[in-house]
């Protein structure tokens, strides 16, 4: 276990919202618990509060009256962030260009009196858990991107902060170096044991990296989970389109059974209800025999993607219906198919959101 590893701290933000001075509300009243270690996801589209909460957190906004900050249950509301123990990454990174990747590194620990020698200890454990050996006497400008990101994680962790704050640290990189990052970033957060709260609005950085993820909307919180419940067990229409690819169907219902142009379709849910708005995910729908399925369509497109194939299906739903198959399947525009749906993979969401 790395001697940096294990120095979370439990925070809990308390009937927490914020209204700027010119009356714009950008965030609700909120209480989150976040426990000692545990990564967290704050989730959304841009202006949906994720960052306003994570400002709080670091003391860089205070939260209107009422609202309060605690950290391993001590009321840190008013104090300020150099003296919260927070580590943050920014999406600029906000690395100083007149140093070394070792001073950057080692300049919190510099200004904090940590001796010269122990200084130098924690920067090589440092360099080595975020896999930039070699590069300690590089200048900043000599580092191409996903460096970058590693140096400034490694100085924001190199403090032993109790809690690290991440602000879409992932997001100046290109697409590919990003899915990368994303894995070594979650290694190293696991690997740390310390406490982190990361805003993106990314999905997928969301699934791999987040114990749990809160999705927010309009300043407020519309879902908090681990990611298979957000995935699997959207409260919301909103939820469940923000989050993957989701078929959201909305029609009348008949002795349990949900009744489409396609055929009739069982619900696992309240059969009481006249109509219902269900969600079901692409890959949770099977092609079979047209002769013997319960549900028909005729084929629009066949995108290939090489481990699987996106079929897009009209006269099932109201609208048409996005399949993911597997790529042996044979199918092609114009084809009549057979679709097969378990009443497990039907998720009922509210008629209003």
């Amino acid at each position: 276990m790395s001697a940096i590893a294990g120095h979370g701290a439990a925070v809990r933000v308390e009937n927490c919202g914020k209204t700027f001075a010119d009356g714009t509300r950008a965030l609700e009243p909120a209480t989150l618990d976040i426990a000692r270690g545990e990564t967290l996801v704050l989730l959304g589209p841009s202006g949906c509060g994720k960052t306003t909460m994570l400002r709080i957190i670091a003391g860089l906004e205070l939260p209107d009256a009422g609202g309060k900050v605690l950290f391993d249950g001590r009321d840190m509301t008013s104090t300020p962030i150099e003296k919260r123990n927070v580590g943050m990454v920014f999406q600029s990174y906000a690395l100083f260009p007149n140093m070394s990747v070792a001073e950057n590194i080692g300049y919190g620990l510099k200004i904090r009196g940590v001796p010269a020698d122990e200084r130098a200890a924690r920067v090589a454990e440092l360099v080595t858990l975020t896999n930039i050996t070699g590069l300690e006497n590089r200048r900043i400008d000599q580092l191409s991107g996903g460096q970058r990101q590693r140096v400034a994680l490694a100085r924001a962790v190199a403090i032993r902060p109790g809690i690290l704050l991440l602000d879409e640290p992932l997001t100046a990189l290109d697409a590919a170096l990003r899915d990368r990052l994303r894995g070594e970033l979650n290694r190293l957060l696991r690997a740390l044991g310390i406490t982190a709260i990361y805003v993106t609005h990314d999905q997928a950085e969301a699934m791999e990296l987040g114990d749990r993820v809160v999705v927010m909307r309009k300043g407020a919180i519309a879902q908090i989970g681990t990611p298979r419940d957000i995935y699997f067990a959207p409260q919301s229409r909103f939820v469940a389109e923000f989050i993957g690819a989701a078929n959201i169907i909305e029609a009348p219902l008949d002795r349990g059974e949900l009744v489409l142009p396609g055929g009739r379709l069982p619900i696992g849910g309240d059969a009481s209800l006249p109509a219902a708005v269900a969600m079901i995910r692409p890959e949770t729908i099977g092609i079979v025999d047209v002769g013997t399925a319960a549900l028909t369509g005729i084929v629009d497109s066949v995108s290939f993607t090489g481990n699987r194939q996106r079929i897009v299906v009209s006269g099932v739903a109201d609208k048409p219906l996005t399949v993911d198959a597997p790529n042996l399947v044979k199918a092609k525009a114009g084809d009549r198919i057979g679709l097969a749906i378990s009443a497990e993979a039907i998720r009922l969401l509210p008629m209003e959101d």
